[in-house]
């Protein structure tokens, strides 16, 4: 049976049958490291923790019932995940990757997956035009590209890359496609619809919801892409704790509810700050002036609630993240609290500021996670904030 997505936030991957047989509703945490064994030879299906434990098990069947996929990777964080999917590629691979990626991730590529020997062509993924020339480049020079990742909508100028246009360029020269589907989720964007192999996702944000745990989700369709990422996450042992990965299947119960209701106070909020005379630009898919509005409409069912916007001074950034009530100067995003973050000194302190500057990341851009808050509530906060 096929369930719509709402349902299966709740009620999780239908054809999974949990060990539990007590009738319980809401998941039990296995908080036990090591599971005892009936007799020599056999085994309840759990042995140790690392390798499996029935609620992580659960958390990655219920992530990997809504990407509608076969397979679900439960980690402690999004950037074990990441670092997880990097393990799986040979040293001397050649990776060609969106430049508008979350800080962590580029902090990654540039320094611990550079050591392992994989090699990172950074380009701007939102022109299709300039993946097709990495990958030829990639093929000219001998450096085949294993495969090509991307955030769309990127961390944090919310540029948008066509999933289906990158997914037959990469296909076409034998390479995978990884998608981070953080900001949207599979509530708003479904990637292996439009021809991914691997999404990678931080569940901290929306999945979870709450502000209150640490995980990351790899989810694929692939029998040996998910082989080599199990065997990834017993050797290194980065899997999710039984307690988050409870509380991560917590979270999914209201995603739909959560996502549609940050997203109408993202809207509310985008309306309101596009004319704000202290306001210089809002980045926004939803904005039909964004030059990715359409192929964002056409591979999603909704534009979230993240966004950034440009003030006008250096000052007013400083004085609004200092005057801020109810919204909170912090990081990470996706949950029921609105955050503002300085992405110059925040997510992408360690970006090289030529980097930061050319792609538009400088000291009047803050970047914006509507929560569930009241959107008049929080409209007058901005307000004070910004005068």
């Amino acid at each position: 049976m096929n369930y719509s997505i709402r349902t299966t936030c709740v009620a999780g991957n239908p054809e999974y049958k949990p060990r539990d047989n007590t009738g319980c509703i809401s998941i039990p945490v296995y908080q036990s490291a090591t599971f005892a064994h009936p007799s020599l030879g056999e085994s309840t299906g759990y042995d140790y923790s690392r390798l499996e434990n029935p609620t992580r098990e659960y958390a990655e069947q219920v992530v990997a019932a809504l990407d509608h996929v076969k397979y679900g990777f439960a980690f402690s964080s999004g950037m074990a995940a990441v670092t997880a999917v990097f393990d799986t590629f040979e040293t001397g691979s050649s990776i060609v990757s969106s430049d508008d990626l979350y800080g962590g991730s580029i902090r990654l590529f540039d320094s611990i997956e550079k050591r392992n020997g994989i090699t990172l062509k950074y380009t701007d993924t939102s022109d299709i035009g300039n993946v097709e020339k990495a990958l030829d480049d990639a093929g000219r020079s001998g450096h085949h590209a294993a495969a090509v990742y991307i955030e769309t909508p990127s961390n944090p100028t919310m540029l948008i890359t066509d999933i289906r246009k990158t997914a037959e360029l990469a296909h076409k020269h034998n390479a995978l496609l990884i998608v981070d589907n953080t900001f949207l989720t599979p509530y708003f964007q479904q990637p292996f619809e439009l021809g991914a192999d691997i999404v990678i996702q931080s569940g901290t944000k929306f999945l979870c919801g709450h502000n209150d745990t640490l995980a990351g989700f790899i989810t694929t369709d692939d029998d040996t892409l998910a082989e080599k990422i199990s065997f990834v996450s017993k050797t290194t042992g980065a899997g999710l704790s039984p307690f988050d990965s409870f509380l991560t299947v917590r979270g999914i119960k209201t995603l739909a509810v959560r996502m549609e209701a940050q997203q109408k106070n993202a809207q509310e909020i985008v309306a309101w700050l596009s004319i704000h005379p202290d306001i210089k630009k809002v980045l926004y898919p939803g904005l039909t002036n964004h030059p990715g509005y359409e192929v964002n409409k056409s591979q999603t069912t909704g534009s979230g609630s993240m966004m950034s916007f440009y003030v006008d001074t250096v000052e007013r950034a400083e004085r609004v993240l200092g005057r801020v009530k109810l919204i909170r100067f912090a990081e990470s995003l996706g949950g029921v609290d609105s955050l503002i973050t300085y992405p110059m000194t925040q997510t992408h302190a360690d970006v090289p500021e030529e980097d930061r500057l050319r792609k538009g990341i400088d000291g009047r851009l803050l970047r914006l996670s509507v929560g569930i808050e009241d959107s008049r509530d929080l409209i007058a906060d901005l307000a004070q904030a910004l005068n």
